[in-house]
């Protein structure tokens, strides 16, 4: 029943990254908490792991397709995610596990506020 749950929130969270040109990790690390009581550090790990390859690659294809993509912007913003990820997971690596948690609740939370409201 797990496996397949997960198959599920994998092809739930490429349809959301598709649609809203979001990181599926908003909807992959809370599934990965829920569903299989993994551990938050383990879950940002796996989703990260799991987000490297589909999204990056057939999302962009699709947007470019369209003239949907400034590559110049998502060169810029790469670097930054590629130096930002790297001391993020270290920082991470440092947090207790509930810490985490609640810091990424709390991310989602603002998001959604400012998302909303503003």
């Amino acid at each position: 029943m797990t496996w397949a749950l997960i198959s599920v929130l994998g092809l739930l969270a490429g349809v959301i990254s598709g649609l809203f040109g979001v990181g599926g990790a908003v909807v992959i690390i809370p599934g990965l908490v829920f569903i299989t009581k993994m551990p938050q550090h383990t879950a940002h790990g796996t989703s990260l792991a799991a987000l490297l390859l589909p999204v990056g690659l057939l999302g962009v294809l699709e947007y470019s397709k369209r003239h949907q993509v400034n590559w110049a912007y998502a060169a810029v913003v790469a670097v930054g995610l590629l130096i930002g990820a790297y001391f993020g997971a270290r920082l991470a690596g440092s947090i207790p596990d509930a810490t985490l948690r609640k810091l990424f609740g709390g991310f989602l939370m603002l998001i959604s506020v400012k998302l909303l409201f503003f």
